[in-house]
């Protein structure tokens, strides 16, 4: 049986880190709390399970957090946890069975993150594969009888559990002001987070947080270094924010970049809009039916399903039209249904 470290990095925590802890501890042969500030009464509730308390000074990076927390792990393997997961009793069942049966050659063990869409994460998929699991020591080994090599690639296993994931609120605001922030020191967000930024500005973001966005992604619509994706994610952003400003010819000059890019969801979406506002009610209706059924989302799922059909709905009951009202009205409450 292999033998497992729960490493956590949790603030202000105290209204979760007992029901995440009751579903996990039993099943960590040791746990290791990393408290970057909390003035709640977290660490207090730690106590209860683990003597393995740690204060961690808060450089505004998550990874270093987490590092510092993996850095005093002892055990074979590190379990990930946050404060508002939780593990319900078949997945604790699947989890031991897993504990007790795998092998040592596994080095990172994927579990589903569940229950992402309730909440309006950044993801765009109720259940995806996460790494969960990680093997703390890592061996190298030679193959192959003649032109060997130490193979580098980890042996990733993929598990059934899912971690049912409920947080107390949403982070959107932690998550954009610490985008904000790091965008104006001048750091270069990666792909990834730029895809990030885009999407939870689309998810969940306000007025506010497109017009506070709206200079890192015009900047990054002329950054030639930036790929046709990241190019595109950009322009809907800058998009949505010359919209909000009421801004019709930089509104347009994003938007045609998009739609000559193939186009999107989002894009259609904001086209609609647009539209909408001007009462076109007829123009509105066709991009968002583009939207709808002619393209797909980027950023947001919604932008291609229940967010377009209720415009449509919305659209035709200012035109009259109560059939086709009643019909894009059904169509966005069974896709919000799926």
């Amino acid at each position: 049986m292999i033998t497992i470290s729960l490493c956590m990095i949790v603030k202000n925590e105290e209204k979760l880190l007992a029901r995440c802890l009751d579903s996990v501890a039993d099943l960590m042969d040791e746990i290791i709390i990393v408290d970057t500030g909390s003035v709640d009464a977290t660490k207090e509730i730690a106590a209860r399970y683990t003597d393995r308390i740690y204060d961690f000074v808060w450089t505004g990076s998550f990874a270093d957090a987490r590092n510092f927390a993996f850095s005093l792990a002892r055990m074979e393997y590190i379990y990930s946890a946050d404060a508002d997961e939780v593990l319900d009793g078949l997945n604790r069942a699947a989890f031991w069975e897993l504990k007790k049966t795998m092998v040592q050659e596994i080095d990172i063990v994927q579990m589903y993150y569940a229950n992402q869409l309730d909440f309006g994460t950044i993801y765009n998929y109720d259940k995806e594969l996460r790494p969960k699991l990680f093997k703390r020591l890592r061996t190298f080994t030679w193959m192959e009888p003649i032109h060997e090599q130490v193979i580098l690639e980890p042996v990733i296993y993929d598990s059934e559990i899912a971690i049912c994931h409920k947080p107390e609120s949403n982070h959107k605001d932690r998550d954009l002001s610490s985008f904000a922030r790091m965008t104006a020191s001048g750091y270069r967000l990666s792909k990834r987070l730029h895809n990030l930024y885009a999407k939870e500005l689309f998810i969940s973001g306000e007025d506010a947080d497109f017009l506070a966005a709206a200079p890192f992604f015009e900047a990054s619509c002329m950054d030639i270094e930036r790929s046709l994706d990241e190019t595109k994610e950009a322009a809907c952003v800058a998009a949505r924010a010359a919209r909000i400003r009421k801004d019709t010819a930089v509104f347009f000059k994003y938007a045609l970049k998009v739609v000559a890019c193939d186009g999107c969801a989002e894009i259609c979406c904001e086209l609609g809009e647009f539209f909408l506002e001007q009462r076109d009610l007829d123009e509105a209706v066709i991009w968002f039916y583009n939207a709808a059924y002619e393209t797909e989302s980027i950023l947001n799922i919604h932008s291609s399903g229940d967010v377009p059909l209720t415009k449509l709905a919305e659209c035709y009951r200012l035109m009259g039209d109560q059939e086709q009202e009643r019909q894009y009205g059904e169509l966005a409450k069974q896709w919000k249904a799926e």
